[in-house]
């Protein structure tokens, strides 16, 4: 029984020393992908650097699931361009492309 009983010790400490091997890597990824998201964030300016084509009113530019990479620009609004926008009370990020600029404002 001494065989058998240090084998199962040795299995146990194993499969624990496993379990933590995965906790650190699962812990490691994602700091990671929280470093590579604030960098971007830096890097671009922007709160949502990435976003991805939920619908399909892009097409044929941008098809739904395409991923958009964002930065954020001092530069005026031209036709033509893609903007991001939130609206209040929606979470999700609307897309779309600037059609005409109006320096006229109405409300």
């Amino acid at each position: 029984m001494g065989w058998i009983g240090e084998t199962v010790d040795s299995i146990k400490s194993l499969q624990i020393r496993q379990v933590l091997t995965q906790a650190v890597s699962l812990g490691m990824i994602v700091t990671s992908a929280l470093i590579i998201w604030k960098a971007l964030m830096c890097v671009t300016g922007s709160e949502s650097p990435v976003v991805v084509v939920l619908s399909g009113s892009m097409e044929p530019g941008f098809k739904r699931g395409d991923i958009l990479f964002l930065h954020m620009s001092k530069d005026p609004i031209r036709a033509g361009e893609i903007v991001v926008f939130n609206v209040d009370g929606r979470e999700i990020p609307i897309v779309h492309r600037v059609i005409k600029v109006s320096t006229s404002w109405t409300h």
